[in-house]
Parts: C-alpha cells; sequence; structure tokens
C-alpha cells in the first residue's frame, strides 16, 4: 500500500500545469487513502487471527471408502477440539465470517453436479452464524429450515475453487453470470451465483475429529482421488466489486502443508 502511495505521489509531481493547492489535496487524499488501506488489513488480519487456535491445526486428514456401505468417510483430525470454535456473528451478510474444514480434491467438477468448469472441487465443513445457505436442510431441528441458526452447525458445501490473488487467502468460490446457460448446478444448491452446492451430509464432530459421509452415488462412484486438508477462515461480500463473494482470507494449516493433494482414498 505504501509502495503504491509512492508511486501516486511521483505522477502527481510530474503534473506541471498542477497548482500547489490541487498537489496538496492529491498528497493528503492519498495518504488517508494509504492509511485507511492499512487500517482495514490490519482490522481483517486481526478478525481472522481470532480464530487462529489449535481447532484448527490439522494433525491428519483421512478418506475411508466403505464398500460393503457404499459411502466414503471423511475426516479432519485437529490438534484441538474439531468444531469447537465458531464465528461470531457480525450481524449482516456483508462481511459474515465462515470457518471451515475443507478437503480439496482430484475430482472434477461434474462428478459433484456441476457442469464441467476448472476449478478445485472441493467438500468444505463450515459454521457462519449469519445466514443459513441450507434451505433444505433443518440442522437445529427446529421446523425451520430456513434460519439463521441452521448456519452455525458445521454443514457440507461441494464448492469448486480458483486462484484469486485479491484475497489474502489466494483462493476464492467461483462465481458466474446468473443468466450463462451453460452452468448446471445440483438441485440442492443454495442459489447463489458461485460454484456451491449444499448437498446435506451427515457432518459428525467427536472430540479431536471431524467427519462427513458421502454416499458413492453422490460422486458418480468415484472412490479413488487424491486429496489434501485445509483449516480456513473465509469471508462473505456483497458490497466491494473488486473482492469475491466469498474468498478465503487466512489458511490456518494443511494437512500436507503445501496444498499438494498427496492423500488417497483408502478402501475398505
Amino acid at each position: 500500500m505504501l509502495g503504491f502511495l509512492t508511486i501516486f505521489v511521483l505522477i502527481t509531481l510530474k503534473q506541471k500545469k498542477m497548482n500547489s493547492k490541487t498537489l496538496r489535496i492529491n498528497i493528503f487524499t492519498s495518504v488517508l487513502i494509504a492509511f485507511l488501506g492499512v487500517f482495514n488489513d490490519a482490522k481483517a488480519q486481526k478478525k481472522t487471527n481470532n480464530y487462529d487456535n489449535e481447532d484448527f491445526q490439522i494433525l491428519h486428514t483421512q478418506i475411508t471408502h466403505n464398500k460393503d456401505l457404499g459411502v466414503t468417510i471423511w475426516e479432519i483430525r485437529v490438534n484441538g477440539e474439531a468444531g469447537k470454535t465458531k464465528p461470531k456473528a457480525k450481524g449482516q451478510l456483508d462481511g459474515a465470517p465462515v470457518l471451515g474444514y475443507v478437503f480439496p480434491t482430484s475430482l472434477k467438477s461434474a462428478d459433484v453436479g456441476f457442469n464441467d468448469v476448472k476449478g478445485i472441487v472441493a467438500l468444505a465443513l463450515t459454521s457462519h452464524p449469519d445466514f443459513d445457505d441450507t434451505p433444505l436442510w433443518d440442522e437445529d431441528m427446529d421446523g425451520d429450515p430456513k434460519n439463521k441458526a441452521d448456519g452455525l452447525i458445521w454443514h457440507p458445501h461441494w464448492v469448486v475453487l480458483k486462484e484469486d490473488k485479491r484475497v489474502a487467502g489466494g483462493l476464492s468460490v467461483k462465481q458466474f453470470v446468473k443468466e450463462d446457460d451453460a452452468v448446471i448446478l445440483p438441485a440442492t444448491n443454495p442459489g447463489m451465483p458461485m460454484y456451491m452446492d449444499s448437498p446435506g451430509f451427515p457432518v459428525k464432530t467427536i472430540g479431536q475429529s471431524i467427519k462427513v459421509i458421502v454416499p458413492d452415488y453422490r460422486i458418480k462412484n468415484k472412490t479413488s482421488f487424491s486429496y489434501d486438508g485445509v483449516a480456513a477462515y473465509m469471508m462473505v461480500n456483497t458490497s466491494k466489486t473488486n473482492k469475491p463473494m466469498l474468498g478465503v482470507y487466512k489458511v490456518y494449516s494443511i494437512a500436507s502443508g503445501n496444498l499438494s493433494l498427496p492423500y488417497k482414498v483408502i478402501q475398505k
């Protein structure tokens, strides 16, 4: 940000026709912009660090295929207590925090119900108290499948991730134009203009472990693939056109250490 400020001032100084009053105004404005940018970055970093604890330090990740039952069991094991730490509500959708235990995979987008599109297909187990994006499922069993309380309970999403340098974590959920007829989404999608599905798979937290069960037929019987494990802080954006709708702002830990997807499904 300060480098940007320096360039801005140098360009300003080269404007020969600019009077001293205008110059002072522009320098003041650029200083103010730089200060606000640094302040906001620091504020965002502080938010992500509030959740940087043992509950998001991954020890181990494993996916096991149970042939008899026709399911895969996905597990992330952490140093602390899996799922214990949840986001604090912001009170609105814009800027809403999302915590996640994420399984990036080598699966194709079509394997989980999307059209064929480039990106990393991941199964994200998430918690977010400000909104509900699983309108078909009543996670807190209160009779209302569309209330915000459902969002706080750990639940799964299929997402397609893309590299995104606009956010500190370097990844975001791939978006699309609503009018794009080429886009295919599963019937269980939450109705947002991005590659996200709310499949309703059961999620269970037990001590250091968080698990989710995925039926084989929901991934086109693909039971041999590569994967990794990631714990991350994400945030919703509905106001800034230069930021993604859902971006990764902080990666707390990666099972492999380098997101190389080195793990293979264990067959049982």
